[in-house]
């Protein structure tokens, strides 16, 4: 896994955006420019420090953002717009997501299994991290992995 920087129309969709959201009281947590088949995407993921992201949130989101992207015009071709939550277990893939997820439950992913071992997932407490690997508190120990060793690295919620 390779951390995931913005590419330059996502940086420039993120700065426009990012006051919008705040002010409105919630986070960005990512942004996406994503083709797929012939149509373009522009991916806006909101989350909340506070409470989990309702369909409502999303709708308080999508106009004033419609509106200033219609007003800008930062992208010139066309595109489909969509404001959408994190989710619960949202993907960690940006170095401002680690960041923010030290102390959080986590769960990752390997590949394959590493060496002396036959575990290929773990779930923890994410401790620390750098671009070079992740640690994660677990119920037994502490777990070092190598980011390119890693298949995913998403939020944990248990299901009941």
């Amino acid at each position: 896994m390779k951390l995931k920087k913005f590419g330059s129309t996502e940086q420039r969709i993120y700065d426009l955006v990012a006051p919008i959201v705040t002010e409105l009281g919630y986070l960005v947590w990512d942004v996406r420019y994503e083709k797929e088949g012939a149509s373009w995407y522009l991916r806006v993921f909101i989350d909340s420090e506070t409470d989990t992201i309702s369909i409502n949130d999303c709708e308080k989101v999508t106009g004033p953002i419609s509106d200033m992207l219609d007003e800008t015009d930062p992208i010139s071709q066309s595109y489909i717009l969509e404001i959408s939550s994190a989710g619960l277990e949202a993907d960690l893939i940006r170095e401002s997501h680690f960041d923010a997820c030290i102390g959080s439950q986590v769960r990752a992913r390997l590949i394959r299994p590493m060496e002396g071992s036959n575990e290929r997932e773990f779930v923890g407490v994410l401790s620390d991290w750098n671009k070079e690997r992740i640690c994660l508190e677990t119920e037994s120990n502490t777990v070092e992995i190598p980011f390119p060793a890693l298949a995913f690295v998403k939020l944990y919620f248990e299901f009941e």
